[in-house]
């Protein structure tokens, strides 16, 4: 007997929200285009993008945004998303500060607002903060939230230091709670992936960010475009590397910065850290050999990430070493964030 597989049905309700999506997803990118463009760019029929832009219009998602020249024909008209036809929000919990970003319905910020941290406190101090926001923006649709720990299926598993986050399923609590989209990232996750978008950086590239921040050291990890989050959702977690014979990067780290810290050196990297960060390095281009390395400019400048390609030149050949970027870890994080909410929103309708 022979086995027939079958394939998922897909059904004229599924066939539509998947063709308003790529239009969507295709204004956001374009800012604005005409019917025309959007049929070539999707492979849609021009009918069918154009029904679809209609019933767009009518709910307030899509408005005109111009009319083209003629070419002897009608004048085509090109079309934009309304950026306040909805809101969604970015929010990311850290050691100091909890940072919310309010983004519009074309990826624009409106808003920004420095909270107090939640961390120590708790999911509930977070709660109500959450809620504040909320009451202030009601036109929020999804949340983007960012966290210092590692993420599976949008609930928390590991998360040093802060306990009272520790296995907490924020992505369920917070959809029933708020009746939103919601999607939980690690912290790095989110960097990389707003640091790709921001970059304009090709399509596929392999790339590692690393952070020694407030909250022990981490990596976001994309490889052809992908994040890679591991068969445990543990990917990124650089602080357990070992690196010397007793200790791994994040002691090394740790005893770098007391070291500096006894000399009066505090805002220089030592040779010891310089070695630590270097060896790093090429762990990441013995296993995955990325085409940069992004650091966080609060950690390094330009010269330290000189010596660092000049050390890890002694651990891996000089012709395999990244491009060691320095970059802003706030900006690329909210920005990261802030794709997500807006990708989550458009997905969810």
């Amino acid at each position: 007997m022979v086995n027939v597989i079958k394939k998922p049905f897909i059904t004229p309700k599924r066939m539509n929200q998947a063709i308003h999506s790529q239009i969507r997803l295709t204004l956001l990118e374009l800012s604005h285009a005409t019917k025309a463009e959007i049929s070539q760019r999707t492979d849609i029929s021009f009918p069918t993008v154009s029904k679809a832009l209609e019933q767009m219009e009518q709910s307030g998602e899509a408005v005109m945004a111009g009319i083209d020249e003629s070419s002897g024909g009608r004048r085509p008209v090109r079309y934009a998303l309304n950026a306040e036809h909805r809101y969604g929000l970015g929010v990311y919990l850290e050691k100091e500060e909890t940072v919310y970003t309010v983004i519009n319905y074309r990826g624009e910020a409106v808003a920004t607002l420095n909270l107090p941290s939640v961390l120590e406190e708790g999911p509930e101090a977070f709660t109500a903060q959450l809620q504040t926001v909320i009451n202030r923006y009601p036109s929020i649709q999804s949340v983007a939230i960012g966290v210092p720990g590692s993420v599976k299926d949008g609930k928390i598993f590991f998360i040093p230091e802060y306990e009272k986050f520790s296995q907490f399923d924020m992505k369920a609590f917070y959809e029933e709670r708020f009746n939103l989209q919601v999607v939980v990232e690690n912290d790095m996750n989110a960097a990389v992936l707003g640091y790709h978008d921001l970059s304009r950086r090709v399509d596929n590239q392999t790339l590692a960010y690393v952070y020694l921040g407030k909250n022990g050291p981490g990596a976001g990890i994309l490889i052809n475009g992908d994040v890679i989050r591991g068969s445990t959702f543990f990917s990124g977690e650089v602080s357990f590397v070992p690196q010397y014979d007793r200790y791994n990067f994040l002691e090394a780290v740790r005893k770098s910065r007391q070291a500096q810290q006894e000399l009066g050196k505090s805002d220089e990297l030592g040779d010891d850290m310089i070695d630590a960060m270097s060896r790093l390095v090429a762990a990441l281009v013995s296993i995955i050999n990325p085409h940069a390395v992004i650091f966080c400019k609060d950690d390094i400048n330009r010269a330290d990430a000189d010596k660092i390609a000049l050390q890890c030149a002694k651990y891996v050949p000089d012709t395999h070493i990244p491009e060691l970027v320095i970059s802003d870890w706030k900006e690329d994080y909210l920005h990261g964030l802030q794709r997500l909410a807006l990708h989550r929103m458009m997905e969810g309708l």
